[in-house]
C-alpha cells in the first residue's frame, strides 16, 4: 500500500493572513541565525514564511554582506518579520556571547560549520539560550594533539574511525539541564528527518523495529565535471572515510565504498549506492536498542568517485596544513576555493532527490516492512527559494526543529537528537512547508 501525505507548500506570498492572526495572538519569537550559506539561506527564508512563530531574526555571519543581501530580498518580498544583520566570528565563543547578549534571542540556530558547534554551544550555555544545529561536531584540525589522543581512544572503545561523533555534544547534557535550556542536535534531513521517520514508524507502524536502512539518493545533474552539493570540506571528508554500520549492539567498520548496492528509487530510477558512516546511526543505536541493524547508503555516480579518488591520491583531501610559498595552507580548504560554490548550483541543477528509511520489524506478531521517504525536485526548489534540493532538504528541517523548540512543543532541558521527541508535529510541518512524505507498506528491501 502506498500512501502520500502532502499539503500546499507555504510560500512568501501566503503570509499576510497568518501575520494578522499572529499579531492578534501577540506572541513573539526572536531568533539568532549564525551562518548564511546555502542551507542557512533556505532555513532563513522558511523562517520568514513561518512568521506565526518567528517574528524577529538577526542574521549573523563572518561575511555580513550575504546577510544584508538576503535581508533586502525578504524585505522586498514584504515579509512581516523584523530582520537585522550582524558580523560574528563563530570560532570565538566570546564574540558569539557578545552578540547573544546584545540581541537577546529566544534561540540560536547554528547553520555555520560543524567545526563551530562547540563554541556556539558554549555561548548559548553562558547566556542560557536554546541551541539548534543541523550536523554534529567534528574538528577542523584532525592532527591537534589533545583531540587526536581523545579520538584514538574513542576509536578503540567504540570501533569506528569517523572524525565526527556525538560524544562531544552529548557531554553537554547535564550542563544544559542545569541551565534549563534545550539543545536540539542534527535537525537537517539526514540526520534529522530520517531520525524522525524512525520515531514515527515506531509510534504508528511497529511494535518492534529490527532493521533500518537509510537511503540518500541525489538524482540531480548540475552539468559540472565535479562539484559537491554541500560544503566540500564536510562532504569530501565524509565520503572518503571508512564506512560503518550498527549491528547487534556494536559497530562494524568497512573500507571506503566497499559495500555497494543498487536500488530503484521512486521518481528517480536505478542508482548505485554505497554504505557510509553517518551520525544518526550512532544516536538511533543508542536510543532504539531493539534495532538489530542500522545502515546508511548514499548514491554516487562513477565520475564523482573517480574525481574524488584522484584528489585523495594526490593529497587534496588532507586536513593537514602544508607550506606553500612561505605560508600554511590546508589542501582541502584550497580545493574548496577551486570548486563551484554549492549555493550557485541551483539554476543549473535538474532532477530529483529521494531520501528515506526502509524498515523491517514486527507488528501484532507479524513481520512488517515499510518505506517512508520524501522526493524533492531541484528546479521546484530553485523556483521557490533560489536553492537546489540538497540545501532545501536540509534548510526546511532546520526551520522546523527550531520552530518546535521555540513553540515549546519540543522544549525540555538537556541535549537531544530529533528521534527523542514526539514525531507527529515535525511530520505535519514537513508536509506544510514543502517536504511531503510517502509511506510505502510494500517496499523493495535492500539485501
Amino acid at each position: 500500500m502506498l500512501r502520500i501525505f502532502f499539503r500546499k507548500k507555504k510560500t512568501c506570498l501566503d503570509n499576510s493572513v497568518i501575520s494578522i492572526v499572529f499579531a492578534k495572538e501577540n506572541k513573539m519569537g526572536r531568533l539568532l541565525v549564525i551562518g548564511c550559506g546555502g542551507v542557512a539561506q533556505v532555513a532563513i527564508q522558511k523562517c520568514a514564511q513561518n512568521n506565526k512563530v518567528f517574528t524577529e531574526m538577526c542574521l549573523a555571519s563572518r561575511t555580513v554582506s550575504k546577510c544584508d543581501a538576503l535581508k533586502d530580498k525578504l524585505e522586498k518580498q514584504g515579509t512581516p518579520v523584523k530582520i537585522t544583520t550582524a558580523t560574528v566570528n563563530a570560532d570565538d565563543t566570546a564574540d558569539v556571547v557578545k552578540l547573544i547578549k546584545e540581541y537577546q534571542p529566544d534561540a540560536v540556530l547554528n547553520v555555520a560549520l560543524p567545526y563551530q558547534d562547540l563554541t556556539i554551544m558554549d555561548a548559548c550555555l553562558e547566556c542560557k539560550v536554546d541551541y539548534i544545529d543541523t550536523a554534529n561536531y567534528e574538528p577542523e584540525d584532525t592532527d591537534e594533539p589533545v583531540w587526536r589522543a581523545a579520538y584514538e581512544k574513542r576509536c578503540k572503545e567504540k570501533g569506528f574511525t569517523a572524525y565526527f561523533d556525538y560524544s562531544y555534544q552529548w557531554a553537554y547534557m547535564d550542563k544544559f539541564k542545569e541551565a534549563g535550556i534545550t539543545g536540539l542536535l542534527g535537525t537537517g534531513f539526514d540526520p534529522g528527518v530520517t531520525s524522525v521517520f524512525v520515531a514515527y514508524a515506531k509510534k504508528h507502524y511497529f511494535d518492534e523495529i529490527h532493521t533500518v536502512d537509510i537511503l540518500d539518493c541525489n538524482g540531480g545533474d548540475h552539468g559540472y565535471a565535479f562539484a559537491t552539493n554541500f560544503n566540500p570540506e564536510i562532504n569530501l571528508r565524509e565520503v572518503s572515510a571508512n564506512g560503518s554500520y550498527w549491528e547487534d549492539g556494536h559497530w562494524v567498520e568497512t573500507k571506503p565504498m566497499e559495500i555497494k548496492r543498487e536500488y530503484n528509487f521512486p521518481q528517480v530510477g536505478l542508482k548505485d549506492m554505497y554504505l557510509l558512516h553517518h551520525e544518526e546511526i550512532e544516536a538511533l543505536g543508542r536510543n532504539f536498542p531493539e534495532i538489530k541493524r542500522i545502515r546508511f547508503f548514499m548514491t554516487f555516480g562513477q565520475s564523482y568517485l573517480d574525481h574524488m579518488r584522484c584528489l585523495e591520491d594526490v593529497g587534496m583531501l588532507s586536513t593537514t596544513p602544508i607550506k606553500f610559498e612561505g605560508r600554511d595552507i590546508v589542501p582541502i580548504q584550497f580545493l574548496k576555493a577551486l570548486l563551484p560554490d554549492p549555493a550557485s548550483l541551483g539554476p543549473r541543477t535538474v532532477g530529483k532527490t529521494n531520501i528515506g528509511c526502509i524498515f523491517r520489524g514486527i507488528k501484532d506478531g507479524k513481520e512488517k516492512t515499510l518505506f517512508i521517504y520524501n522526493v524533492c525536485d531541484h528546479q521546484e526548489c530553485y523556483k521557490e527559494l533560489g536553492s537546489q534540493a540538497i540545501s532545501y532538504t536540509t534548510g526546511v528541517p532546520a526551520m522546523i526543529g527550531t520552530a518546535l523548540v521555540l513553540s515549546g512543543k519540543w522544549k525540555k532541558p538537556g541535549v537531544y537528537t530529533t528521534d527523542e521527541f514526539d514525531p507527529d508535529p515535525y511530520m505535519e510541518m514537513l508536509n506544510e512547508f514543502g517536504l511531503p512524505w510517502v509511506v510505502d507498506e510494500n517496499p523493495v528491501m535492500v539485501d
